[in-house]
């Protein structure tokens, strides 16, 4: 439903009405089960705002969200990206289109929406927010957020800089949670040391101690340090419900830490609480956009939602976002999709072809004609080539048409040449959309590695099931490739996305390499063209967003209180000014010092000189180290072995640079 109440807009509403229902027809045809959709048509600034706003229309009061609004229009204005939509996770979706889209333009958003919505449904990442819910509430989350923080501002008992200043600290660590677990009050262990600190009490009234002498050696400070001495038998990956659960405020005026005010604990809380909502967004990027863009493309293209005289701005449209310069998440995860796609249904004609008799693995090159395969997985005729001329080829009572919507057709009620998928069902627009019969897929059923066929044949105890090729052709599934994909869109994130799917096929055949940053070069260069090292590059970009992964080491480091914060070191160094900046935000959250353990990466200055004069990588030591904030000043130390053990991980080593340079 579009929704717009100015004059301006609503003639763009009007004519997005019927495209908008036969978007939604056309994706439960394919098989897609979004929520429901409100779309909004807005203008150009409100689309800025919008997009600084991460797709909603409240958000609590901070500077951050015009800072974010200037960028963007920055960008929008020197043409370096246009905005053509936004939508955000929720029951029901919000989708806000750009009044100044063409209808072309505005016809492919509406198609990529209904996928995100989809998206957003189904995936098990975004349901481990709204847990057993299945409505996620968030765009009321976010106004009663935004409410209570606008409350806490306005208190006349609460100075606002000391608000905003709070949440720069928690905006600092927002992505040190622990995504891949569902929302929870992670108290760990809360229950336990209660009991432990009700013992320690009762033992010291047992004792019989004068109040004076009980108040100089066990007083309340003592008694609280020891809450603060939580065990931590192994990392805590969720930093901020640590700061939230265990931190304090620093008292200038006392120089002490002291507890915090119930208002900081609150807002912790709720802008911890969005960054969890946010988090699986930003872990499903490559898997959710590249699926838009499929969907988009297929109904777009394939299925001719774009009219005639629209093909041709559509395909701009889709050449400018697939074709965006830098890691284009669209199009590596439109790129992966086919490859799911194509490989499934590989794998079911595979499968039907070695229960041929006289077929084997070993055999399958030299005894297919794949030409011959190619021509007999063509879709039937009647179902590839439906217009309004040739309805009478369908017969209503294959499975592959819609018989209601044939009739319909039929008597002039639904224009078959406009919307020929309207009188097919699922079954017939999977046999007529088929991946390997599409031209650029032609290759892909030849290009089967030996390897793999003996894998499909290993456990095929009923082979010899047909006579030929062409009998066994006729029981292939063609909704292989499109059942596989929605198995793969319930379960997976980015990561476990890339590291099942990037094989070695799509790497060589995309070209894919790696570069890195070369010391003596002072510049990239080219390093690797090997699939094992262009997929941990990868996954180094999408594990834990790209940022470095940080958890906490203990809460009472050196038995004084302090914090101790670990990088979990994957040969990738930190930048130590930015963990300098981000150190004294921590601060904030917790009272009193922190510490942060790392790995760095230090070159001698003379064997800088002579490896660009001899053209190759000087060797770097690597140098454990503890920064160490105290509120004022941040100190360098030298870092225990056992922590320094304890950060490395030492299961992966994301650095790819070569002996010798490939470019």
């Amino acid at each position: 439903m579009i929704h717009d109440e100015r004059v301006a807009t609503r003639r763009v509403a009007a004519e997005l009405a019927e495209p908008a229902e036969r978007a939604r027809e056309l994706a439960e045809t394919l098989g897609l089960r979004p929520y429901p959709v409100n779309y909004w048509v807005v203008t150009h600034d409100e689309m800025n705002e919008l997009i600084a706003y991460d797709g909603f229309q409240t958000r609590y009061p901070h500077w951050r969200w015009g800072m974010k609004y200037d960028r963007q229009r920055k960008q929008d204005t020197f043409g370096m990206g246009k905005a053509f939509e936004i939508v955000n996770n929720d029951n029901p979706c919000h989708a806000f289109l750009q009044e100044s889209n063409t209808l072309a333009d505005q016809k492919a958003v509406i198609t990529h929406v209904e996928a995100h919505a989809d998206f957003f449904r189904n995936n098990e990442w975004f349901g481990r927010f709204a847990g057993e819910r299945e409505d996620p509430d968030a765009a009321a989350m976010l106004e009663r957020h935004a409410e209570t923080v606008a409350d806490h501002m306005s208190n006349p008992e609460i100075d606002r800089e000391d608000v905003e200043r709070l949440i720069d600290a928690v905006l600092c660590v927002e992505d040190t949670i622990d995504q891949h677990r569902a929302l929870a009050a992670e108290r760990g262990g809360d229950e336990e040391l209660d009991e432990e600190l009700s013992d320690i009490e009762e033992r010291l009234d047992r004792l019989g101690l004068s109040a004076e002498v009980r108040e100089q050696v066990f007083d309340a400070d003592w008694v609280d340090a020891q809450r603060d001495r939580e065990r931590l038998p192994e990392p805590r990956p969720d930093v901020l419900a640590y700061l939230r659960e265990h931190g304090k405020q620093f008292d200038e005026e006392e120089g002490k830490a002291v507890e915090r005010e119930p208002w900081m604990d609150e807002v912790i809380e709720l802008l911890r609480r969005e960054a969890y909502y946010f988090a699986p967004q930003r872990m499903t990027k490559v898997l959710n956009e590249g699926w838009a863009a499929y969907w988009e493309s297929l109904m777009m293209g394939d299925e001719r939602f774009a009219g005639d005289d629209e093909f041709l701005t559509y395909a701009d449209h889709m050449a400018r976002v697939l074709g965006s310069p830098g890691l284009n998440p669209y199009k590596l995860g439109f790129e992966i999709w086919r490859y799911v796609e194509n490989s499934a249904n590989r794998r079911e004609v595979v499968d039907k072809l070695l229960r041929v008799e006289g077929v084997t693995w070993r055999t399958f090159h030299d005894v297919i004609d794949f030409d011959e395969v190619a021509d007999l997985l063509e879709p039937d005729p009647a179902i590839a080539g439906v217009t309004a001329d040739t309805l009478d080829d369908l017969d209503p009572d294959d499975p592959r048409v819609d018989a209601d919507a044939l009739a319909r057709a039929k008597a002039g009620d639904l224009d078959a040449d406009a919307y020929p998928w309207a009188v097919l069902t699922h079954e017939g627009l999977c046999e007529r959309h088929f991946s390997l019969t599409k031209p650029a897929n032609r290759g892909f059923l030849s290009r089967i590695g030996r390897s793999e066929l003996e894998r499909v044949a290993r456990y095929m105890f009923d082979d010899e099931v047909y006579p030929d090729v062409a009998s066994a052709l006729s029981d292939v599934d063609y909704g292989a490739g499109w059942t596989r994909m929605r198995e793969v869109r319930e379960s997976h994130n980015d990561v476990t996305f890339i590291d099942e799917y990037l094989t070695e096929e799509f790497v060589v055949e995309g070209n894919y390499f790696t570069y890195e940053y070369s010391e003596a070069a002072e510049g990239y260069r080219v390093a690797s063209v090997d699939p094992d090292d262009v997929k941990r590059k990868l996954l180094l970009r999408f594990t834990n967003f790209g940022k470095p992964t940080i958890a906490v080491y203990d809460g009472n480091y050196d038995n004084r209180g302090e914090l101790l914060l670990g990088h979990r070191y994957n040969g990738v160094a930190l930048d130590i000014e930015q963990a300098n900046r981000a150190l004294e935000r921590v601060f904030d959250l917790w009272g009193r010092p922190v510490n942060l353990a790392t790995i760095v990466t230090e070159y001698d200055d003379h064997e800088l000189e002579v490896a660009r004069r001899r053209g190759r990588e000087p060797d770097g030591e690597e140098i454990p180290i503890r920064l160490r904030y105290d509120g004022e000043t941040v100190e360098r130390h030298a870092l225990e072995p056992e922590l320094a053990e304890q950060i490395g991980a030492d299961e992966v080593d994301y650095d790819t640079t070569p002996e010798e340079w490939l470019a």
